[in-house]
């Protein structure tokens, strides 16, 4: 992706900045930590979660500088010279852990670990909670999206209900997620998507009349015309002008791809515009439906028999209704090679301390069937049971099952180690991931809640943390 890298140093809270000068006047700016980043709760009440911006995010870590603009500013606004000296040749040089783009993950898992000086990983902070709560938050609607619509075409044409240039990376995200195409061309250029579109109600308004505004946009774009017939009576003339369209531009061999609704009761007019193509011998012209369409609308309508083809999808995919946010948190687990814990009154927010790593287990039939959070020096073969986070007397057996490291090293020394993947890759990888997942946990409505736990050890090291601060 080329993106415009200029004063990405800014790209940061102003406390960060606070800190790392705070770190590096008490001396303390070399010391050695680890920063995990994790979410508490699965957007949208869903089962699960899809994890994306992680390529965005590491080429954006290799680029994070501080050039001349940036140092002037941060003098102006009253940041030390000796700490600014020292901004000037920052890098981060640490090492990055993660989950694989596209994977499916749970709450409270450390699906990425930032190690290095605390200055550097604090740094980071604001970045990669910006990027990943974002792209992992629409990529995971998206998924709810290609669940409802099967097989049928999904578009995305957010760009304009966007929050600014959100719109780029949340374009991005949609695709990882399962839509075919976006509307947004800065997208499509960037990261080598597909772009689609064909007209506004603006195009028919313009001429003086329907049919002559569609023989022209078919005159126009022969190839893949789609006309958009509810300008004013979707029925009684949209509809029927789109046919004579049609027809004539088969006469010149060639054929119109579909028509589009946006309007009215979808399933009841595309059921009628369906009926009246088809009385007119053409079967092969597609019905797309846009119009604030979302998982449960597309779900409704291909419960009700609706023959639409594809759907266009916008406000309530790029701004994520109703989840404004994924809550994802960036937190301290390890100091200066010592496992540390930040304790809250709220026993699900107590963190988990030290340097960790996620094991996946399956069962017989190659699907996913828990989570183990376990201490990064711990074995895999020596671990018979998993605890709830919470209640430790509630356990799973996973010994003898099937199991796999989700979480490896994809940055080092300011290098990005794993081969770049397309967008088309990444969506590949999450529908092969989301597949193995079992059904219930993918329903809509009170989902299965899949088994995340903590290993003997991992719950041993918060218990004896917590026990040295209360003494």
């Amino acid at each position: 992706m080329n993106r415009n890298t200029e004063h990405l140093g800014l790209f940061l809270d102003h406390y960060e900045l606070s800190m790392a000068q705070g770190y590096f006047f008490t001396g303390r700016g070399n010391i050695s930590c680890n920063f995990d980043y994790f979410f508490r709760t699965n957007p949208f009440e869903s089962g699960f979660t899809i994890f994306a911006g992680l390529q965005d995010l590491l080429e954006m870590i290799g680029d994070f500088r501080f050039d001349k603009e940036a140092i002037d500013y941060l003098h102006k606004i009253g940041f030390k010279s000796d700490f600014l000296e020292f901004l000037k040749s920052f890098s981060f040089k640490g090492n990055i852990y993660a989950a694989r783009e596209g994977e499916v993950v749970f709450s409270n898992e450390a699906v990425l670990c930032a190690q290095g000086t605390i200055i550097e990983t604090q740094l980071l902070e604001t970045l990669i909670l910006n990027v990943l709560n974002f792209q992992s938050l629409i990529a995971t609607k998206a998924n709810r999206m290609r669940k409802s619509a099967g097989d049928r075409n999904l578009m995305e044409f957010g760009m304009r209900r966007a929050q600014g240039r959100a719109a780029i990376g949340g374009s991005r995200a949609a695709v990882i997620g399962g839509m075919d195409s976006t509307s947004n061309v800065m997208s499509a250029f960037l990261y080598g998507v597909n772009s689609s579109g064909t007209q506004a109600h603006s195009w028919v308004q313009s001429f003086d009349d329907e049919l002559t505004a569609f023989r022209k946009f078919a005159e126009t774009h022969p190839e893949n015309c789609v006309l958009l017939v509810d300008t004013y009576q979707t029925l009684e003339s949209g509809v029927p002008n789109a046919i004579i369209v049609a027809k004539e531009m088969q006469q010149r061999g060639q054929e119109l791809a579909a028509i589009r609704l946006d309007s009215g009761d979808l399933a009841y007019i595309s059921k009628k515009a369906r009926a009246m193509l088809n009385a007119a011998g053409l079967k092969g012209v597609k019905i797309i439906a846009s119009n604030r369409l979302d998982e449960y609308l597309i779900n409704s309508l291909i419960q009700q028999g609706a023959p639409i083809d594809g759907f266009g999808v916008g406000t309530s995919l790029i701004t994520a209704h109703p989840d404004a946010a994924l809550d994802g948190v960036y937190k301290l687990s390890v100091i200066n090679n010592k496992p540390t814990i930040k304790l809250s009154e709220d026993a699900a927010k107590v963190t988990l301390p030290g340097i960790k790593k996620i094991v996946r287990y399956f069962n017989s039939d190659k699907q996913f069937c828990a989570d183990g959070i376990v201490l990064n020096e711990e074995k895999e073969e020596d671990i018979d049971s998993i605890y709830h986070p919470q209640f430790t007397d509630k356990k799973s057996c996973v010994k003898g099952l099937e199991s796999e490291t989700i979480v490896s090293k994809v940055y080092e020394n300011e290098t990005i180690i794993n081969k770049k993947k397309t967008i088309a890759e990444i969506s590949d990888y999450r529908k092969h991931r989301v597949a193995q997942l079992p059904e219930e946990f993918h329903r809509f409505e009170y989902p299965h809640v899949y088994k995340v736990g903590l290993s003997k050890g991992l719950i041993q090291l918060r218990n004896d943390l917590i026990q040295g601060v209360h003494k």
